[in-house]
């Protein structure tokens, strides 16, 4: 069965991707990780979070995908041990120094970053023969390339399916460290390619309009099945900064879709999953590079994300089964009146209209106003531990 992978940002986070559906997890340490900002896990975090999964039979990866300076390099090895003894069950990393640390002074099992590149088929059988277990492809591969690679690899073989692009060849990119001082190679992308510029031409503003470099971001339910047919190892989905919400939706989407298809074998209509994907917080989406080379229409430009069309009001904390009362917590605002849908980390999804609302002191309300505020809903069927409630436009 092909893994799917999802990312974490933080300790409720990879919760929320492995009871979604996740059959993995990738999360960054404090250090040595591409996305700084994103990786809040200790060496304490990161035990806590193989323990929850590897109660529920999954996995969880630790990136140390840095492409590292040599004052990067203090600690590496003491880092490596300690991801070690608290049994995560692979480290993900692009740089050779790195890598044969891990190789040669630990058990750890060593995925290839998608930051080295790797195209080809001999690329790939030279790192496995290294020891390297799987091979994040270069996310620059059509599907019928990725195809023909999987078929002559010794290792297994990860696809990038969903969320952000860089602009750059497998994520490898100097303009933010030239712009901004932040390198992106080691953590620190500012995402220059995604801030608004001006054209010029001779010192005149030549357009109107504002220029981005940047493209959609990627979504491939469509070529999912190929891929899963393809023997594709394991489907990755990007974004250790997003939300609670987008995490559990993206996830949820692509679970059913695999599960689906491994049962029936076809996908008659992919309007459900496009439906449920269109209540994260995405901005515009295309294929990327898995149906050829992109063109203009796979670019953002100067087009902006559209609106999600559900709102994410709350998050499922408890639910009293006799008194039919739930306790949220709140985050966005709503009324009494409104009109909301409940996504179970089960998958049971229901609807209802809110008619009544406690606070914390069972005092009745009528607008949820404040932010992680905890409430009380009278609702007739439950609302899970962790469920997502949204608000229907």
């Amino acid at each position: 069965m092909v893994e799917l992978l999802a990312p974490a940002g933080d300790l409720e986070k990879l919760k929320i991707a492995l009871m979604y559906g996740a059959d993995a997890v990738f999360i960054g340490g404090i250090n040595f990780s591409l996305r700084a900002r994103a990786s809040n896990f200790t060496v304490e975090d990161i035990k806590e979070a193989c323990d929850f999964a590897h109660q529920r039979g999954k996995k969880v990866y630790v990136t140390t995908n840095i492409i590292p300076h040599n004052e990067d390099l203090e600690g590496v090895l003491e880092y490596l041990k300690d991801l070690e003894s608290v049994h995560v069950d692979a480290i993900i990393s692009a740089s050779p120094y790195i890598i044969d640390q891990a190789l040669e002074h630990t058990s750890l099992e060593v995925h290839l970053s998608t930051q080295q590149s790797a195209y080809n088929t001999d690329a790939v059988n030279y790192w496995y023969d290294k020891g390297v277990k799987r091979v994040v492809l270069a996310r620059e591969l059509s599907k019928q390339q990725i195809k023909s690679l999987t078929h002559k690899t010794k290792a297994d073989v990860e696809v990038f399916i969903h969320g952000g692009m860089c602009m750059s060849f497998s994520g490898r990119c100097s303009l933010s460290d030239n712009m901004t001082d932040r390198d992106a190679n080691r953590g620190g992308c500012a995402h220059s390619c995604r801030w608004n510029y001006e054209l010029v031409k001779d010192d005149q503003v030549v357009s109107e309009q504002m220029f981005s470099m940047s493209s959609k971001d990627l979504e491939a339910l469509e070529q999912l099945p190929y891929l899963i047919d393809a023997q594709v190892s394991s489907l990755k989905i990007e974004g250790r900064m997003k939300s609670l919400h987008y995490i559990a939706t993206v996830v949820s989407t692509y679970r059913r879709l695999i599960d689906t298809y491994a049962i029936d074998k076809k996908i008659d209509d992919f309007t459900p999953y496009y439906d449920d994907l269109m209540k994260a917080e995405n901005r515009l989406t295309s294929h990327g590079y898995l149906e050829g080379l992109p063109g203009v229409e796979e670019q953002l430009f100067n087009q902006r994300s559209e609106k999600p069309s559900q709102l994410f009001i709350g998050l499922g904390v408890d639910y009293d089964e006799t008194n039919h009362i739930a306790t949220i917590e709140q985050r966005n605002h709503f009324k009494i009146g409104a009109m909301i849908e409940v996504f179970n980390p089960s998958g049971n999804r229901f609807e209802f209209e809110l008619k009544e609302m406690y606070d914390e002191s069972n005092e009745p309300i009528d607008t949820a106003r404040h932010p992680k505020q905890i409430l009380k809903i009278k609702v007739d069927q439950k609302i899970e531990a962790y469920a997502m409630i949204r608000r229907i436009i």
